[in-house]
């Protein structure tokens, strides 16, 4: 496989030095592996850490700024940061407000952030954890014990992050993370596996005219395989799952955030194309799209396919989505 890089030994910190180039705002530890917002410690306000395995650019990295994220670690392709990262993180970004978590729901993060949280906290510090897990697609997979936490992640580090940069409390600011989590549901679908440098070659097999239905972010299995279908049929299939497990909870009636996000490879033509499907079937269904998002925000390398995340949206979800926020991979407002 041709890949755009020195060796796979050296891709994570080579992609960490290319963000400290192209980014001057952020501080970035290639060696140790974490980022950091510069003015994370200013102001007073709780600081958000989040991280994961590289590979799902631009999360979590690229959301490190104004508004979102105080700091990321980022571990190596599809592998858990160790604790000493998000230790350090936390302290590099802790005011005396406290520092929130925001986990996805994979068995090695999860672990290793709450071995992070306790000794943060044996240092003094502060720490809640949100867990992430909206992927409706599966309960257990190959990485995780209960729900796989992905697209929502973005919506929690979003709308908790405009929070925190309004001063609220640790508590609330956490609060809402997890309101944003329990109004959230994704549905994933793979065109074709993606391939880590490590291995040089897909992650699983995907013949030719298959698709994927309910795919993990680390190419973990779904719900099952169909010959190809078109956009229409796919968007049917997505946000019927979505909406028809939120409404197990309450019916799906008023406005809602939409992502539709590109599993890494792609284009924007068919996932705007994609998009016009997902709107006419929400349309269909009597759901109003208060917000939307298109393009490739929760990647699995270079895996085609694509995901999607819908959130119920109050006044308030709304306003803190809207609020201003500036890293490299998201930025209105300011």
């Amino acid at each position: 496989m041709k890949m755009l890089i020195n060796s796979p030994q050296t891709v994570v910190a080579d992609a960490l030095r290319g963000l400290a180039a192209a980014h001057p705002e952020l501080d970035v530890d290639a060696e140790s592996r974490v980022v950091v917002r510069r003015d994370a410690r200013q102001g007073g306000r709780v600081g958000l850490v989040s991280g994961g395995g590289s590979g799902h650019e631009p999360l979590h990295a690229g959301f490190v700024g104004y508004g979102m994220l105080s700091a990321a670690c980022p571990g190596e392709v599809f592998t858990s940061p160790v604790p000493d990262q998000m230790v350090r993180a936390a302290k590099a970004v802790d005011s005396g407000q406290g520092v929130l978590f925001v986990v996805k729901n994979y068995t090695g993060d999860v672990l290793n952030f709450d071995m992070a949280a306790e000794l943060a906290e044996e240092d003094g510090i502060r720490v809640e954890r949100v867990l992430v897990n909206d992927d409706v697609a599966v309960t257990d997979s190959l990485y995780t014990a209960g729900r796989r936490g992905t697209g929502a992640t973005l919506f929690v580090e979003k709308i908790a992050g405009a929070a925190a940069e309004e001063g609220a409390p640790l508590e609330q600011v956490a609060a809402v993370a997890r309101r944003v989590n329990e109004a959230s549901g994704s549905f994933g679908v793979a065109l074709s596996a993606c391939t880590t440098p490590a291995k040089g070659s897909p992650t699983f097999d995907l013949p030719d005219g298959e698709l994927e239905l309910g795919i993990g972010i680390h190419g973990e299995p779904g719900r099952e395989r169909r010959p190809m279908m078109p956009a229409r049929e796919i968007a049917e299939v997505a946000v019927g799952s979505v909406l028809d497990d939120m409404a197990r909870a309450a019916p799906v009636d008023g406005p809602v955030l939409a992502l539709v996000n590109g599993m890494g490879a792609t284009p924007l033509l068919e996932l705007y194309g994609f998009h016009a499907e997902v709107a006419r079937v929400l349309t269909a269904r009597g759901v109003p799209v208060a917000r939307t998002l298109v393009g490739n925000y929760v990647t699995s390398l270079d895996m085609a396919g694509c995901s999607v995340t819908l959130c119920r949206a109050d006044e308030e979800l709304l306003r803190l989505w809207d609020a201003p926020v500036r890293t490299a991979a998201l930025r209105w407002g300011r």
